[in-house]
């Protein structure tokens, strides 16, 4: 099967190296968004993708939409794919792109549709506590993830697991469902999403961050673990917002006062929320590298007894 794979970001890198190796797929070219700046110094830097395709010497096209870019258009046409594959690639398909494989477009989705439709399944699934969420391979139509399902493959949520490290997972199993789907796919029978089990995903806010101790332990926990790379869970101090990087939850009756720290300890800070304690243990101030929250607390002399608004 030939295709044209569409992606940009570092969970789409293993899903595309796998097609690339596969024996009955024929990777003809990639499509990805255009080099941004980055860093400190703004210097451009490649999507991950592209810097796979080009070290394995498939052909690279970058576009800003790729709904206007006529010229590309034409070139994707001439190149006759049987499918679109996308996983991550950030731009609105038009029917007219839609239109140009022979057998249609699939999508890698983060989430067993039709729960989490959208940009952010992933923060979503741990924010909200999920124990399992997985992959969809569907069928790309103009409706936001609406398309019919193809397959799926559940992933496990362990408790101390963070969106990258979920995200590692789904870009680990996403090639192997995707081939599988494009080996199988005169086989398989698409499935009606179940409208009235959709849920969406929407992205988080900068703003979303800031720690809420009203809140009970557990939530804020998942809070912590989903909210990573970005925005991050933040803890507003002395003018500062410290970001939090690492928790767990202590599940014992206390007395305290919502957002009392309890204890200072080489595990890390106990803070009294709602229902349950919060164990912050690892942190990041401003401008300084990520460190464990007993070596912070001994450096900016927090002390027991203290309460965080």
């Amino acid at each position: 099967m030939k295709i044209v794979f569409m992606g940009t970001p570092d969970i789409a890198v293993s899903p595309l190296e796998y097609l690339i190796a596969s024996d009955f797929v024929e990777v003809l070219a990639v499509v990805t968004q255009p080099d941004r700046p980055s860093g400190r110094g703004h210097k451009l830097m490649s999507p991950p993708v592209k810097v796979l395709a080009e070290s394995k010497g498939v052909e690279v096209f970058q576009t800003e939409s790729i709904r206007k870019d006529t010229v590309l258009m034409e070139k994707l046409k001439e190149l006759e794919p049987d499918f679109f594959v996308t996983v991550a690639f950030g731009q609105i398909l038009s029917q007219e792109v839609l239109d140009i494989p022979k057998y249609g477009t699939i999508n890698l989705h983060a989430s067993l549709l039709p729960e989490y439709r959208g940009a952010n399944p992933l923060q979503r699934a741990i924010v909200d506590g999920k124990k399992i969420t997985g992959v969809t391979t569907m069928l790309t139509v103009l409706a936001l993830d609406a398309g019919d399902m193809l397959l799926t493959k559940e992933i496990e949520i362990t408790p101390s697991m963070t969106t990258p490290e979920l995200a590692l997972r789904v870009s680990d199993c996403g090639g192997e469902l995707l081939a599988e789907t494009i080996l199988n796919f005169e086989k398989i029978t698409p499935k009606k999403q179940d409208e009235s089990k959709v849920t969406f995903a929407n992205k988080f806010k900068k703003e979303d961050g800031f720690l809420n101790f009203d809140l009970d332990a557990l939530t804020l926990h998942n809070f912590i673990r989903g909210m990573q790379p970005w925005p991050c869970v933040f803890l507003p101090f002395r003018g500062d917002n410290i970001k939090i990087l690492a928790s767990d939850v202590i599940d014992e009756i206390t007395t305290g006062c919502v957002g009392e720290i309890l204890k200072i300890s080489k595990e890390g800070i106990q803070i009294q929320t709602k229902k349950g304690i919060l164990l912050i243990k690892n942190l990041q101030p401003p401008n300084k590298k990520a460190m464990n929250a007993f070596d912070w607390a001994n450096g900016v002399q927090v002390k027991t007894g203290q309460i965080f608004e």
